[in-house]
């Protein structure tokens, strides 16, 4: 049951996360709607992030809720909410 609730608190930082990058790139050209695409976004980098973590650092005890796996949800949901916020969005 502790795994369950690392990964359901992984996927809420990764949405938050992805919010959070919302508020802090601001793009005066961005048209309405793009705030349930990014949540998604940074909940799916947080959840693929969480467990390269736990597989990297915890690989004895994989438990969610390390500092292994907040770590690696936390950047990856960063990285990759930044890619869409600043860097894809400029290409198109």
């Amino acid at each position: 049951m502790e795994n369950w609730i690392g990964i359901a608190i992984w996927i809420i930082m990764g949405a938050a996360i992805g919010l959070g990058m919302r508020v802090v790139i601001d793009r005066p050209e961005e048209q309405p709607g793009h705030a349930q695409i990014i949540a998604v976004l940074g909940a799916f980098g947080a959840l693929i992030g969480g467990m390269l973590g736990v597989g990297l650092f915890h690989l004895w005890d994989p438990v969610s809720l390390s500092a292994g796996g907040m770590g690696g949800a936390a950047v990856l949901a960063i990285v990759m909410t930044f890619i869409y916020r600043w860097g894809l969005r400029t290409l198109i």
